[in-house]
């Protein structure tokens, strides 16, 4: 039976992670802030024994940025995975897997983008992508590295689903300024799928684009949202009011990235849910 430790194992993805890797009969060790905030030999001694060490740590994204804020995100990522893979290279038994996350926000707003053709952004959001993933780079010294950049991850319970469904289910929802924005989503059956696919394809490595294969726009993701909850999407949401609400932090909802999963598709992994429609409609059911 292999080994998992889970490091932000109590978020909505580390939550749905630990039920579903239980299920497929691995023996889990959720860790969380409080297990990342110990020395270096305390985390050390916690992961010896471990097989496969999935980094999901992060402060939450969506959220008002403010000098202290933004060091809280940089740190909670970077400082983090640092202190994650020296621990594992003082490992008596040096782990077989380390994967850890990213985002889209790497990249540009123009697109189409994957992994071997793309621009990435200069702004806040992708100076953390970047430095966060120079750091997991580090561990390819001493075991298998894959590097996740997610797209939006929707499911059931939490999520960014779930903070948009209170004013869709009300009929007061609509797109985001004038909906052109790109929207590149997975759904959470898809993304630990996509965990387990490059657990058992042991030549896989590197980054990899986690979101489905059919992006779309702010305006599709609204309309199908309201045609699947039978509610009018008319009311469009200003941009400004997002930028008086998150200052910078607006830009995570603003900006948007349009993304194809490139690799994953290469190496014949099967998205469930390759469509919005098919995706919203089982996170709905």
């Amino acid at each position: 039976m292999k080994k998992i430790a889970i490091i932000g194992a109590s978020g909505f993805i580390g939550e749905n992670m630990q039920s579903f890797f239980n299920a497929e009969g691995f023996d889990v060790l959720p860790l969380d802030r409080e297990d990342t905030q110990k020395d270096i030999a305390e985390i050390t001694k916690v992961l010896e024994g471990v097989d496969i060490i999935i980094n999901l740590a992060g402060a939450p994204i969506i959220h008002r940025w403010n000098d202290a804020y933004k060091k809280v995100l940089y740190d909670s990522r970077i400082v983090t995975t640092k202190k994650i893979v020296t621990a594992m290279s003082h490992m008596q038994k040096k782990p077989e897997l380390f994967i850890s996350t990213s985002a889209i926000g790497i990249y540009a707003t123009n697109g189409p983008m994957s992994e071997s053709n793309n621009t990435y952004s200069d702004n806040f959001l992708a100076k953390i992508c970047k430095d966060w993933e120079a750091e997991a780079q580090k561990a390819d010294d001493f075991t298998r590295v894959v590097i996740f950049r997610f797209g939006v991850v929707l499911g059931k319970g939490g999520g960014a689903l779930s903070k948009m469904l209170p004013s869709f289910k009300l009929g007061i929802a609509g797109t985001i300024g004038d909906g052109s924005e790109p929207f590149s989503w997975v759904h959470i059956s898809d993304l630990l799928n996509a965990y387990l696919f490059v657990f058992k394809t042991n030549d896989l490595k590197g980054t990899f684009n986690l979101s489905a294969p059919y992006p779309v726009t702010n305006k599709v993701l609204t309309k199908t949202l309201g045609k699947i909850l039978h509610r009018p999407t008319v009311i469009p949401l200003p941009k400004f009011v997002l930028r008086f609400l998150y200052s910078e932090g607006a830009t995570v909802l603003t900006e948007g990235q349009c993304v194809i999963p490139e690799r994953l598709l290469e190496h014949n992994f099967i998205f469930k849910y390759p469509t919005i429609e098919e995706a919203l409609r089982d996170v709905l059911d």
